[in-house]
């Protein structure tokens, strides 16, 4: 018998880019556990790479699904524990799960949307990897990924937490990455320009260098297969977040005072 195919876990699975990079690495036929918190958009995405692993049926031996919130960290910790005792440590791990609202602070129900996104988009995706960081250093081999954000670099209009939590994800994965210098394990962070997803599909605004989620995964598996620690993609958009990066105040502030607004939560949701 050859080696058991490698093994990738991708959390916001369910759609968009997660499931995106789903189908990339069914195509390649690694074993994969998806996660996700909407049970039929899961099962949705495993018969897409069930078909892409040429059978008619999820295989439980390839696939393996987790429905839950990541937020939950006690109950993904289990999870990771079942899939190092059952299949080994993955190569590669990558946490896109997230979510993305605006908020306006003159609204005091919006905090508690703010909180919401904090601790979906930074301190879940911190709580994805961490099960996996010593069995991979133990290995001396590995890819740690985190989907940061092109809307990390300024603070965007309507963006107070959404910018915030993934300005938050790129700095921790960075201290991660020196954490592990020398170690064989390689962190990753890919900061994503605007991807035709359900998280964009309601923005009220035009969206420059638009890209299909799965022409978005393509690119980022060469950034994942190289170890690069960063990668901006589409390409024009690392133009675009150096220039607002380096654009004084004086000019940012009325430039992003004129431009669209991520709409807020609706009440409710």
């Amino acid at each position: 018998m050859g080696a058991p195919e490698p093994i990738a876990v991708v959390t916001g699975a369910s759609s968009g880019i997660g499931a995106a990079l789903a189908r990339a690495y069914a195509a390649r036929g690694w074993r994969l556990l998806l996660a996700g918190r909407r049970a039929a958009a899961l099962d949705a995405t495993a018969r897409d790479c069930a078909a892409l692993h040429g059978t008619a049926v999820v295989d439980p031996a390839r696939l393996r699904l987790a429905v839950g919130d990541l937020r939950d960290t006690a109950a993904w910790r289990a999870k990771a524990a079942a899939l190092l005792r059952d299949w080994g440590c993955p190569q590669v791990v990558i946490a896109n799960a997230g979510i993305s609202h605006g908020v306006d602070l003159a609204h005091a129900a919006d905090l508690d949307v703010a909180r919401a996104i904090m601790e979906s988009n930074w301190s879940a995706a911190l709580g994805t990897l961490q099960p996996f960081v010593a069995p991979m250093r133990a290995r001396g081999s590995g890819r740690l990924v985190g989907i940061a954000s092109v809307a990390g670099v300024r603070g965007l209009p309507g963006h107070a937490a959404y910018s915030a939590s993934k300005a938050a994800l790129a700095r921790s994965l960075e201290s991660l990455r020196v954490d592990l210098r020398g170690s064989g394990v390689r962190v990753v962070t890919i900061h994503p320009g605007y991807v035709v997803t359900p998280m964009t599909a309601a923005n009220p605004f035009a969206m420059p260098f638009l890209l299909d989620a799965d022409r978005f995964a393509r690119r980022a598996l060469r950034a994942i297969d190289s170890g690069r620690a960063r990668a901006t993609i589409p390409w024009q958009m690392a133009l675009l977040g150096g220039l607002l990066h380096v654009l004084p105040s004086a000019l940012y502030d009325p430039l992003m005072a004129r431009a669209g607004r991520k709409p807020r939560q609706p009440p409710g949701e």
